[in-house]
Formats: C-alpha cells, sequence, structure tokens
C-alpha cells in the first residue's frame, strides 16, 4: 500500500478511537455517495456528526486541516444529504474536521467542531 494510503488509514483509526472515548456512537465509516466519501459518520445523543479526517506526517505546508477545500466541502454536504435522507433524520447535524499530525512516535489530535458548514 502506498505510505499515503498508509498515512490516511493509521490517522482514520487514530480519529474512530478518539470518537469513541469522547462517547460518541460511530454509524458508518468511508461512507460513499457518487464521487464523494464521508471519512466517519457519528452520533452524539440526537446529533449526527459528518467528520473529515485530515492526516499529515508533517505541517512543512501547513496544519492538516487546512487541505480540506470548498469542493471537498460541497461533496462532503451531497453525500451528507444523501445518508440524511436514507436514514429519515430530522434533528440536527454538524460537520467536522479531526486534524492529525503524525510526530514519530507522538501525534497531535485536533478536533475542530462545526468546522464548516456547506451551503446547500
Amino acid at each position: 500500500m502506498a505510505k499515503h494510503l498508509e498515512t490516511g488509514k493509521r490517522g482514520e483509526q487514530m480519529a474512530l478511537d478518539f470518537l469513541r472515548t469522547k462517547g460518541y456512537q460511530i454509524l458508518e465509516c468511508n461512507w460513499r455517495y457518487h464521487r464523494a466519501e464521508v471519512d466517519i459518520i457519528a452520533q452524539s445523543g440526537p446529533l449526527i456528526v459528518f467528520v473529515e479526517v485530515k492526516t499529515r506526517s508533517g505541517a512543512a505546508f501547513g496544519p492538516p486541516e487546512a487541505f480540506l477545500n470548498a469542493a471537498q466541502e460541497q461533496r462532503i454536504a451531497a453525500a451528507a444529504a444523501a445518508y440524511l435522507e436514507q436514514i429519515n433524520h430530522q434533528w440536527e447535524i454538524r460537520f467536522d474536521i479531526i486534524s492529525i499530525l503524525l510526530k514519530g512516535p507522538q501525534s497531535q489530535i485536533k478536533h475542530l467542531e462545526d468546522a464548516f458548514f456547506p451551503s446547500w
């Protein structure tokens, strides 16, 4: 497997573990809708949270969360709308980013709640 894919998988597993320790119920991982993929769909009480995980092995080009662009946000929003329709969810939702910077044995995890709200 390519190094960047291994880094991404490692980051997603770290994000799952992190969310579970915060009491989130994991509903889906890598949920796909057409060309879009939501890394993690979780639930906290009645709130459905769509989580984009950004993992980098270094910060030379900026923090991991800086690598989410408007087009990606729109694709995630489209996937979220399809998921909500599929499960007939009528309550609150939120879009979060979990930013992971891998630093050898040390890793830095940031959970950015309400990181973006795409225009529907």
